[in-house]
């Protein structure tokens, strides 16, 4: 079991596109990838064309009514199995946030029911530091940042690598990050700029593929599908190969 929290305090950096066409990729691979949607947003759930559930069928059940995992995964036909998200979601601060220890609630349900499984986990995380993502950096392995080009998405970037410094300390062991630009168009000054910027600060945890500004991403979740279910031959299908096939190089799934 390998947990991989996809993760960014700011929204609109290409979070919920990341989750969804690492693990459409890995699927391809045969990996059999679970995704955990942790979002009150529910996005990458309506992503992969889950909608309307109760919220007891949800993650939302699990940290709520102490509902096994196992029991709210979905399989489904392109090989992802899911644990989907529920706008309730968005109660489990105000519900959870006093109760000491909280932060390793998802931990503990993993080692319960999905310890033995060998398939990467990915999480979509909300993007805002609480409870939940919280759970989310303390169940993971590694995290993946997907960042933009724009000054406030490399500032919110820059926090959350402070904050991943500084939960070291209680996890007692370094948190290892894989940064990836997203929404990348080569010709922009701003983004061969903020290229550069990134690989001064981050180095070797800068990804070196890039994804690429390419509409079809945007428009497969609309259809309930992963870009290599609904244009196999864009831009973005290629890259988001090319990172999984990247992450894997590096151990980054291991």
């Amino acid at each position: 079991m390998t947990v991989i929290a996809v993760f960014n305090q700011k929204g609109g950096v290409g979070k919920t596109t990341t989750t969804l066409n690492v693990a459409a990729s890995l699927a391809l691979l045969d990996r059999k990838p679970v995704v955990i949607d942790l979002d009150p947003q529910a996005h990458v759930s309506l992503a992969l064309g889950v909608r309307n559930l109760q919220s007891s069928a949800t993650t939302a059940a699990f940290f709520r009514d102490h509902i096994p995992l196992d029991r709210v995964m979905r399989r489904l036909g392109n090989q992802i199995r899911l644990l989907p998200g529920h706008p309730d979601l968005s109660k489990i601060d105000a519900l959870l946030g006093a109760t000491p220890g909280v932060a390793g609630t998802l931990k503990r349900g993993l080692d319960a029911s999905l310890a033995w499984d060998d398939a990467p986990i990915l999480i979509d995380c909300a993007p805002a530091l609480g409870v939940l993502s919280l759970n989310a950096l303390y169940a993971a392995d590694r995290v993946l940042i997907p960042v933009t080009a724009d000054y406030l998405a490399i500032q919110g970037l820059n926090r959350l690598d402070l904050a991943l410094n500084v939960l070291e300390g209680p996890l007692k062991r370094r948190i290892q990050r894989r940064v990836v630009l997203t929404r990348f168009d080569e010709t922009r000054p701003l983004c061969r700029e903020a290229l550069a910027s990134l690989k001064s600060r981050y180095g070797d945890n800068l990804c070196d593929t890039r994804i690429p500004d390419d509409p079809a991403l945007s428009e497969s979740p609309a259809h309930g599908m992963d870009i290599f279910a609904y244009s196999a031959d864009s831009p973005g299908a290629h890259d988001y190969r090319l990172l999984t096939m990247e992450l894997l190089s590096k151990g980054f799934f291991q």
